[in-house]
């Protein structure tokens, strides 16, 4: 696999405190079968779609204080995670989590910007991230929702060297960011009659599903919560959902597009 470009979205996981609930729950909506968990690294256990790696659980950190809130992390891809970190440090963000290795998996490390967005960075080795992307159960875009726009559009762009245009949509203030090519990650502003303000800035990781409503169907049924939609877009039907143990995703049929694209500058 070609190596990714830094700043790629390359990866995501998150924490459960019910790891096999987490794992019925996303192999039925999402169609996931699950890996060995490795003890060796905090019982981390790979989620497969068609037998290629698309992300991971895993159980919270022995010694966490009090139950930890379940949350997608996003990894961007990085060719040197401990420089990247002093980037993120220098366009005013927080190192979470200082470089660390992990086995011959690669290098990786967690970091905020300075809008309170949690992300984290991949330095590959011998895992390189997504095996499938964009296919039905797989990682297919995510988004940045902040509070602070202006910050985190500086503090990506300044970390990442991204390019952004903007949508000319005068409802909606929504930035994309890309690398000089095919888009690569979006961001949208939260306001206060929409989010609640315990609810953090956070990234947005979306799954591609065969049918969304369906999907959602699948959530419920099982105790997950739906925040919005159903919707059609001319980016695909979708919808974004809170999963039983609370961590927030998005859902998305590619295939079933509504109305024009909208311009970009």
């Amino acid at each position: 696999m070609a190596v990714r470009p830094e700043g790629t979205p390359v990866w995501t996981d998150a924490m459960f405190t019910d790891v096999e609930g987490a794992k019925t729950f996303y192999g039925d909506v999402l169609g996931w079968t699950f890996g060995e968990s490795s003890s060796e690294f905090g019982n981390y256990t790979q989620a497969y779609k068609n037998g290629k790696a698309v992300a991971a659980v895993v159980p919270p950190m022995p010694g966490q204080d009090g139950e930890p809130q379940s949350a997608w992390c996003l990894y961007f891809a990085s060719p040197d995670v401990a420089a990247t970190a002093e980037k993120i440090r220098g366009a005013g963000g927080t190192v979470l989590m200082e470089p660390m290795q992990v086995g011959d998996f690669g290098s990786m490390c967690l970091a905020q910007d300075p809008a309170g967005v949690t992300f984290g960075v991949w330095q590959a080795g011998v895992h390189e991230g997504f095996e499938l992307e964009g296919e039905s159960g797989s990682f297919v875009w995510a988004e940045v929702f902040t509070r602070e726009p202006a910050k985190s559009d500086d503090f990506f762009t300044a970390v990442f060297g991204y390019d952004s245009k903007t949508m000319q949509d005068g409802e909606m203030d929504y930035r994309v960011f890309d690398l000089g090519g095919d888009p690569l990650l979006g961001r949208m502003v939260m306001t206060a009659d929409q989010f609640p303000p315990e609810i953090p800035s956070y990234i947005q990781v979306y799954f591609a599903v065969d049918n969304c409503d369906k999907a959602v169907e699948a959530a419920e049924r099982l105790r997950g919560q739906k925040v919005f939609g159903p919707m059609d877009s001319p980016f695909g039907r979708f919808a974004a959902i809170l999963d039983p143990q609370g961590a927030a995703f998005a859902v998305i049929d590619v295939k079933t597009t509504v109305g024009e694209m909208p311009e970009m500058s």
